[in-house]
């Protein structure tokens, strides 16, 4: 599992600063940038919401998202890989405004900071993860091609969330 920086190598932050920590893998003993070669694989966002919001996600409709930190589960396994991320950073940095996912509308919030992403290159594990991770406040969110709750997951902690984040990588790979 890699902690790194999307877009870091692409001229550093953009406008919005949406990512002022580290991008990892799970292994938090490993905190090498992957290969730009590498096809992807399971990664989950750490963002950052200061104060409490009703946002609009898509065909859910509005949800209150209370303050905290917010860890969001997806899968990079396509063509593009980790690019997916980098996208997101660019969605949440304001550079990007076309939303396809859950996620874009969460990260389309102005008050939203995008701010490490965990990632578990080559590991197809994305429901393993958020399964292990508690149910955040929007059921559904980031789930509608699975059976599971949710993807989106709820800390009141920077810290709580990074650990729990990291664990559920491990345990999951």
């Amino acid at each position: 599992m890699q902690l790194r920086v999307p877009g870091r190598g692409r001229g550093g932050l953009k406008p919005r600063e949406a990512i002022d920590g580290p991008v990892t893998t799970g292994d938090s003993s490993d905190d090498s940038e992957p290969d730009s070669s590498e096809t992807g694989g399971t990664y989950t966002l750490l963002v950052a919401l200061p104060d409490a919001a009703d946002i609009e996600v898509g065909a859910l409709g509005a949800r209150e998202f209370p303050a905290g930190w917010y860890a969001y589960t997806g899968s990079a396994l396509g063509s593009g890989g980790f690019a997916r991320v980098e996208r997101h950073r660019e969605l949440a940095a304001g550079e990007r405004d076309t939303r396809h996912w859950h996620v874009d509308y969460l990260l389309g919030h102005p008050d939203v900071a995008l701010r490490e992403a965990v990632t578990s290159p080559g590991a197809d594990i994305e429901c393993a993860v958020a399964q292990r991770l508690p149910a955040g406040p929007v059921e559904g969110f980031g789930a509608s091609d699975c059976d599971c709750g949710s993807h989106l997951a709820h800390f009141g902690t920077r810290e709580r969330a990074l650990a729990a984040v990291r664990t559920a990588h491990d345990a999951a790979e």
